[in-house]
């Protein structure tokens, strides 16, 4: 019987501040505060993390509190499963009177992102594939591909005149290679009985039978312009506990062998149930291309008019839909559906800082609403087709779970969040530890 241990391990803490502290209770916190936390956690997705990442706020006079005027943010970190965080991410409304300015400058390795098709359930993901104990078991990696990401990008977002209605605009420069899992290395320094075997994974096939043309099975470079409008009416951008925060922004993609649109409508709002202490809040989305074709390796990318986290694929992980494994659901249009309620069980004061902890327990949904075209005239007669498709499978990918949040002075917010799938097709419990709130 296969041994799965589920290891949920919140790293130890180390906070420094230089902030002004003014005795018991909740305070107004000035000039700069800064979080240390090494970056030890676990993510099912990518394994164990370790490293260190550094955020660095500055309050000003307090006037501002608990929105900062400048937010620095700096990781080095990497995961045992092969992947890399390091990046550089810098957030400010005073930098330029009048205009919120963020620069994000990353660079992310991963020698086996998931990959498992096109268009969710119409994917077949056979779980005996990657289970060395099953008889139908052909490589760790199979449902796997190595990917190396080089992201800068800078975003703006300005009045309209009009009573919270924002614009947005940003330009992001992608540099993506793609490949086979790199066999080889991952083999180095293992036991026999514990090497992957040298074999085809799914990525492999999908190349092999034309599904991927070679014009884009290496990636490519993308340059990227986004545009579109926000409506924003949250108390506090962190953790809001009432408001709405809705936006629709078209992303255009401009590369030597491919030009595509894909629009992103977001709708989030939030409701107290019991004043700073329980909220109910949602999220519900649409992504989809809208004109031209999208490679690949662009289908996965997610769009939003902000959003502080180094990694964006989806549908499928922790910033997306918790519970089912990453990128599970990538197609030409998507929709999805966070549900959660917040419950601050504590309030308390700690080295100086303001603290609060909180549970989140939830349920995401996520499903294809347009398809990726499929040419499966190259899969040769000798391939089962069902193994690997199944045209009319697709249905809503549904997950539940619960988190535990702890935050400083409202913005340094270190998050744990567990999600199980409804359907075995969609993998098994998934932990994920990591930043922020989901929205």
């Amino acid at each position: 019987m296969k041994k799965t241990v589920i290891i949920l391990l919140f790293a130890f803490l180390y906070v420094f501040s230089i902030a002004q502290d003014e005795g018991s209770g909740k305070k107004i916190k000035k000039g700069w505060n800064f979080g240390v936390l090494p970056a030890i956690s676990y993510n099912s997705d990518l394994g164990f993390q370790y490293g260190a990442l550094i955020n660095l706020y500055n309050y000003g006079d307090g006037s501002t509190f608990p929105k900062y005027r400048h937010s620095f943010y700096a990781e080095v970190s990497r995961y045992t499963k092969g992947s890399g965080i390091y990046r550089f991410f810098y957030d400010s409304e005073y930098l330029i009177p009048g205009i919120r300015f963020t620069a994000d400058f990353v660079y992310l390795p991963e020698q086996a992102l998931d990959f498992y098709g096109f268009n969710g359930y119409n994917a077949v993901y056979n779980p005996d594939f990657t289970d060395e104990k099953s008889p139908e078991y052909i490589s760790r990696v199979f449902y796997k591909h190595s990917r190396n990401l080089l992201r800068a990008k800078i975003d703006l977002r300005g009045g309209t005149g009009l009573k919270n209605l924002t614009w947005v605009a940003g330009y992001r420069f992608m540099d993506i290679k793609t490949g086979s899992v790199p066999i080889n290395k991952l083999n180095k320094g293992k036991n026999a009985e514990d090497m992957l075997p040298d074999v085809p994974g799914l990525y492999d096939k999908y190349v092999e039978w034309g599904i991927i043309s070679q014009d884009e099975a290496k990636g490519g470079i993308s340059n990227n312009l986004k545009a579109g409008l926000v409506y924003d009416t949250r108390d506090n951008e962190p953790n809001p506990m009432k408001g709405i925060w809705s936006e629709i922004v078209l992303l255009n993609s401009f590369s030597e062998n491919y030009i595509f649109g894909k629009l992103a409508v977001t709708h989030r709002q939030y409701f107290t149930i019991v004043p700073e202490t329980l909220s109910f809040v949602y999220r519900i989305g649409y992504q989809g291309i809208v004109y031209g074709k999208a490679p690949f390796y662009m289908l996965p990318y997610m769009v939003y008019s902000y959003m502080p986290s180094s990694t964006l694929d989806g549908l499928g992980g922790n910033k997306s839909v918790r519970g089912i494994i990453r990128n599970r659901v990538v197609a030409d249009g998507v929709a999805f559906a966070n549900l959660e309620f917040r419950y601050k069980f504590v309030h308390f004061r700690f080295i100086k800082q303001n603290w609060y902890a909180a549970l989140n327990p939830f349920s995401d949904a996520g499903i294809t609403v347009q398809k990726t075209k499929l040419d499966l005239s190259g899969v040769p007669e000798t391939v089962n087709i069902s193994d690997y498709f199944d045209t009319n499978a697709e249905t809503v990918h549904i997950t539940y779970g619960c988190g535990l949040h702890v935050a400083m002075n409202e913005n340094f917010v270190i998050a744990a969040d567990i999600g199980m799938p409804v359907k075995k097709e969609d993998g098994k419990l998934r932990v994920y530890i990591g930043m922020n709130w989901l929205f």
